[in-house]
């Protein structure tokens, strides 16, 4: 098994690297693939030596699974040219995701859909992914009607010039801006660019990719994107509206059921998900579990992820796992 990560620098390469360690996929072949300025790089993976290379020697090795992690314009540019020779990309750029062929796969929840055939498969937006984690079980349950996210996200979301701004502001230097404002001490409601209708890009992920994701285009999905000074790990409150009744005993113990998902829902004693201890965790954390008093069929939660973890990182090579496993590339 060739398998190629492009990227390989990167806050989210390094982060897939760990996880392949992890979940100890046999690989014949690991190929470390970055921009120019970062061939030859030498990378230590399971204690062996590997030299970066460019994006045209990993397409000569014909991998089997290319993990691309290097922003949208190199997805668009050269994930078709890795399909063309048989090879099965994994993409975590937003460039493929609304494609109307194109999978986008939570393996959770969705990855039966995938087949030989599928030679480019999305992987979802960070903030969507543990929203549906936690959508998907409920809905097959009761269905789905409105559902309305605030989320807390993480400055690694942005990248590692937001982390060392953060820094330079915690130590008093004056640096590089990752955002327009200080982000230390504050918070703010502009996660990514804003569009005409008022909706940041990073809203309308979450808007499209959720239906995209549990095929319903009919959920009423409305969101508001925030960035805090946490380092790693996104938190969602979130308020779901069910087209039927639920039970509240009965809606706990399906979560706690859910592949993927760890309820601590403990609040007289302190207890629930919290950024600092998802901090390397694969799973989604939920809690704040609460029936929301002014409206029918609708509860409260809190869900808390490790968006370079289950939101990046654990959610891609659990595709290629699912690949692997199911025989389904070449």
């Amino acid at each position: 098994m060739k398998i190629a990560v492009v990227g390989a620098t990167g806050m989210v390469g390094q982060e897939m690297l760990k996880v392949l360690e992890e979940f100890n996929i046999q690989i014949t072949e690991l190929i470390l693939v970055a921009s120019e300025k970062s061939i030859g790089k030498q990378i230590s993976v399971k204690g062996k030596e590997y030299s970066v290379v460019g994006l045209q020697a990993a397409l000569e090795a014909k991998p089997s699974i290319a993990i691309f992690s290097a922003g949208g314009s190199t997805s668009l540019e050269w994930a078709p040219k890795f399909a063309e020779v048989g090879t099965t990309v994994i993409d975590n750029s937003s460039a493929w995701r609304m494609g109307q062929f194109i999978p986008l796969i939570v393996p959770e929840i969705n990855a039966n859909q995938l087949t030989r055939e599928h030679k480019i498969i999305a992987n979802p937006n960070c903030s969507t992914i543990q929203l549906v984690m936690v959508l998907a079980p409920l809905e097959r349950q009761y269905g789905l009607k409105r559902v309305v996210i605030s989320t807390y996200q993480s400055i690694s979301g942005t990248g590692v010039k937001a982390v060392e701004q953060l820094e330079n502001e915690k130590a008093g230097i004056k640096g590089e801006m990752a955002y327009p404002h200080p982000i230390n001490q504050n918070c703010l409601p502009h996660c990514d660019e804003f569009l005409d209708n008022g909706y940041t890009k990073e809203e309308m992920k979450l808007v499209n990719e959720t239906k995209k994701i549990l095929h319903d285009d009919n959920i009423l999905v409305t969101a508001t994107a925030v960035r805090v000074p946490v380092v790693g790990g996104h938190s969602e409150s979130v308020n779901i509206e069910f087209l039927q009744e639920y039970n509240d005993t009965e809606l706990v113990h399906i979560l706690e059921n859910a592949p993927g998902i760890v309820v601590q829902d403990d609040p007289r004693n302190n207890v629930y998900p919290m950024p600092i201890n998802a901090h390397q965790k694969n799973e989604t954390f939920v809690g704040r579990i609460r029936r929301d008093f002014t409206q029918n069929n609708t509860v409260n939660m809190w869900i808390v992820a490790d968006n370079l973890r289950k939101g990046a990182a654990t959610n891609a090579v659990q595709i290629a796992e699912y690949l692997i496993e199911n025989n389904l590339v070449d």
